[in-house]
């Protein structure tokens, strides 16, 4: 009498344990949390600014958070490789002279466009050099080079910007131009981010950057070549920021010297906000591109409500802290 009760509990909690255990996964996801907190967002801002759901303000905005969510992707790797590069904004800028001085000295933009990104890369691969041969921290090198990369654009361009407008319109399609309501922007976003996921998730070589960000020591005794994965993560970062810096410079038809000032704490942030840990180890594509919508929306409500700029900075400083203390907090407890 007593065991048929007991059957049907044990049958029911066996039937209900791994939907509630999936759903209780689900809700500790780091980027659940965004989503809701993004929703949210959107929800106040309908009600506070008629202005905030509107194609146009839609359309900007994710044309914005687009070319930097594809920084975030380089970055997002390389953080997860142990790394960091606050060289970023410097070498997205670099990009859009070198592009522009060689288009106007009658370089075709494709051409000059390829250069540029090689280019990029190459201080990407010098950065690399730096830190697998020579010894130094990410950190001292990125921050040489971007002072370096910065007193570049200053000096081909006399620190003035560059006026690109007779760029051909075949050339001005991939920053200004659509398929059908989609711009090619947004696009071309996609496909980094989708292939950038793929490799992460299914392929040996990109697995092989987290072993390398999680235990250095341990994935070299492992028969993993970490300086080669910590060599490829730098030159990939540097190598998107040069993509992104072509698509701003056939947006904007201009090549600007002080573009950039200040990406890589907006870049550093959204990584770090969808979980990438400056610790390494961890991270997602997926999380760090939420975290750069939501740094995005947030941006778009301060200016829609005429906050000072002085104060958005304030609020974009606090979120980068708050997010830099979330992940030590979660590190301790990981430890």
């Amino acid at each position: 009498m007593t065991e048929k009760p007991m059957t049907r509990i044990k049958e029911g909690s066996t039937d209900y344990t791994p939907a509630g255990s999936a759903f209780m996964r689900l809700l500790k996801m780091r980027e659940t949390g965004l989503i809701l907190i993004i929703l949210a967002l959107f929800i106040a801002m309908t009600f506070a600014s008629p202005y905030f759901l509107t194609w146009n303000n839609m359309r900007a905005m994710s044309m914005a958070f687009a070319v930097e969510g594809i920084v975030v992707v380089g970055m997002t790797i390389l953080l997860i490789s142990g790394g960091i590069d606050l060289s970023v904004g410097s070498v997205t800028a670099l990009a859009m002279v070198i592009a522009g001085l060689l288009f106007l000295n009658g370089v075709d933009p494709w051409v000059a466009s390829a250069i540029a990104i090689a280019s990029c890369a190459g201080l990407g691969a010098a950065m690399g050099f730096f830190v697998t041969k020579v010894g130094l921290h990410h950190f001292i090198v990125s921050l040489a080079l971007m002072v370096i990369a910065r007193g570049l654009c200053l000096l081909g361009t006399g620190g003035r910007p560059i006026g690109l407008f007779t760029l051909p319109d075949s050339f001005k399609f991939i920053g200004q131009g659509s398929i059908g309501p989609i711009p090619v922007v947004i696009v071309i976003f996609v496909v980094v981010v989708v292939a950038s996921d793929f490799l992460l998730r299914h392929t040996t070589l990109f697995r092989k950057v987290f072993y390398t960000g999680s235990n250095e020591k341990a994935a070299t005794y492992s028969g993993i070549n970490t300086k080669k994965v910590i060599f490829l993560t730098t030159t990939l970062c540097s190598t998107l920021c040069g993509l992104a810096g072509i698509i701003y410079m056939a947006r904007f038809g201009s090549a600007q010297p002080t573009f950039g000032i200040g990406m890589e704490l907006n870049v550093i942030a959204a990584a770090v906000i969808g979980g990438a840990s400056l610790a390494g180890g961890t991270g997602t594509i997926f999380g760090a591109i939420l975290g750069t919508i939501l740094l995005s929306v947030v941006s778009s409500s301060l200016a829609l409500l005429d906050v000072s700029v002085y104060w958005q900075d304030i609020i974009r400083g606090s979120i980068l802290l708050a997010a830099v203390t979330i992940d030590h907090y979660l590190n301790k407890r990981r430890g």
